[in-house]
């Protein structure tokens, strides 16, 4: 494969790439971006969700009583 028919084929891709979220519509050159930006803050939502494992089930419990009390259900001990 030499680099005329290489860049050829990186125009095609270039040309027919196109990303449509709601209303946000980008084609080409943007929509590889777009499509970069995307898995960039994917992979850091990952890596957030993995450092904050450890404290996930303590941050579930608090949520699970603050939910109670907006609800005004009675505290219950456990025994």
């Amino acid at each position: 494969m030499n680099f005329k028919e290489f860049f050829r084929g990186v125009a095609r891709v270039n040309k027919t790439l196109a990303i449509e979220i709601g209303p946000l519509r980008a084609r080409g050159v943007p929509a590889i971006l777009m499509a970069v930006t995307g898995i960039v803050i994917a992979a850091g939502i990952a890596g957030a969700l993995v450092r904050s494992v450890p404290q996930l089930p303590e941050t579930l419990r608090e949520a699970n009583g603050l939910a109670k009390t907006m609800r005004g259900e009675p505290a219950r001990l456990n025994a």
